[in-house]
């Protein structure tokens, strides 16, 4: 297992054909305010890839677009929802189609209100991440190794968990269901971006 390093691009052919696990991280919370820094990608092999962009960055970035863009590759993502947005705005691709542990869990794991990816990668896969980095600074001019190591891990269980989230999808008879809501995920990203963040937009009132 090894954690790759890069700046401003991925590099040409380092992941194998398949489904990639996706993650971000930007200078906060509101997407069209704090810029995106780092993207971290996995074909879940082994490694991971940080993609890290600077301040004045043109995210021009077309061998990571394409891997994000490509309708052929699933994306597994832990809260999709922010990260599309992200992507989307800074790198001006969707990056779909898409599967979300997060959403997969609300449907599955209905006995509990705990969905964050520590408490998915103990219950399901018995193993321990550290949140200590979560809101760290991602902008400075060096991320040490514990942001690098953290960042790394928010993409290092997401191929396992999608196969546990699987099963239970199944056995709960929620795989139609999940699906759907899995292709509208884009949709929720762009009505963020568009200005809906909040807004229940099916909602009576």
């Amino acid at each position: 297992m090894t954690v790759h390093f890069h700046e401003e691009d991925l590099p040409e052919g380092v992941l194998a054909p398949g489904p990639v696990a996706v993650d971000t991280e930007t200078m906060g919370l509101h997407t069209l305010r704090d810029r995106l820094c780092v993207v971290q990608i996995s074909d879940g092999k082994g490694d991971e890839h940080l993609v890290r962009f600077n301040p004045g960055s043109d995210y021009a970035a077309p061998n990571l677009k394409a891997v994000l863009a490509d309708p052929s590759r699933l994306k597994l993502y832990h809260f999709a929802r922010f990260d599309l947005a992200a992507i989307q705005h800074y790198l001006g691709v969707v990056a779909a189609p898409v599967y979300c542990t997060k959403t997969a869990s609300r449907l599955v794991r209905t006995y509990t209100d705990r969905h964050g990816l520590k408490e998915l990668v103990r219950e399901l896969l018995g193993g321990d991440i550290s949140k200590a980095q979560q809101s760290s600074d991602w902008g400075g001019p060096e991320l040490s190794e514990a942001q690098r190591d953290y960042a790394a891990s928010d993409v290092r269980f997401l191929h396992q968990l999608r196969e546990e989230l699987d099963r239970r999808l199944v056995r709960e008879g929620r795989t139609e269901l999940a699906q759907a809501c899995f292709d509208f995920l884009p949709h929720r990203a762009a009505l963020d971006l568009a200005g809906w963040p909040e807004v229940d937009i099916f909602a009576h009132v």
